[in-house]
C-alpha cells in the first residue's frame, strides 16, 4: 500500500507544480534559479519526452493505459517480496498518471525545468518525467541485482583474458 501512496505523492506534486507554472508564468516566461545554468520555464509539450511523436494523442493515450495496467497489477505481484522493484514502479506510477491526465485535459504536458550545458540546451521537462527516469533507473538497478543473484551489487569484478 506504500507504494501506491508514493505514486499518489508523485502525482500531487506534479499536479501541483504544474499547475503553479501554468497559472503563475505566462508562455515561455523563465525565472533564473541558478543563472542561466537552471531556470523555470513555462514550456508545454504536445509529444513524448523531447518532443516526439507530437501530436499523437491517442496512441498516448492507449500506451499510457497498458502501462498502467502493467504496472499495478506488477506492483500486487511484486511487492511482497521485493523492496527496491515496487518504489520504483511506483514513482513511474505516479508520473505516468500525472503526465496522462494532462494529455487527457489539455492535449499538452507542462514541463518547466530548463538546463542549460554552454550553449545546449537540455529538454525542458517536469516533476513527472523526473520520477519516470529516476523509477526506471531503479528499475534496471534491480535487475542488476538480480542477474547478479543477491540483493546487493557490491563490485564489479573484471574478467581478463590472455595468454599469461
Amino acid at each position: 500500500m506504500v507504494y501506491y501512496l508514493i505514486a499518489l505523492i508523485v502525482f500531487l506534486l506534479d499536479q501541483g507544480t504544474k499547475y503553479l507554472i501554468a497559472t503563475r508564468l505566462e508562455l515561455a516566461e523563465q525565472i533564473p534559479v541558478i543563472g542561466n545554468f537552471f531556470l523555470i520555464t513555462s514550456h508545454r509539450n504536445s509529444g513524448a519526452a523531447f518532443g516526439i511523436l507530437e501530436g499523437q494523442q491517442w496512441f498516448f493515450f492507449l500506451v499510457t493505459i497498458a502501462v498502467v495496467a502493467g504496472i499495478v497489477w506488477y506492483l500486487n505481484k511484486a511487492r511482497a517480496t521485493r523492496k527496491l522493484l515496487p518504489l520504483a514502479l511506483g514513482l513511474v506510477l505516479g508520473g505516468a498518471v500525472g503526465n496522462f491526465l494532462d494529455r487527457m485535459l489539455n492535449g499538452e504536458v507542462v514541463d518547466f525545468l530548463m538546463f542549460n550545458f554552454g550553449s545546449y540546451t537540455f529538454p525542458i521537462f517536469n516533476v513527472a518525467d523526473s520520477c519516470i527516469v529516476i523509477g526506471v533507473a531503479l528499475i534496471i538497478l534491480d535487475s542488476l541485482r538480480d542477474l547478479k543473484g543477491g540483493d546487493e551489487i557490491t563490485e564489479v569484478k573484471e574478467v581478463k583474458e590472455g595468454n599469461e
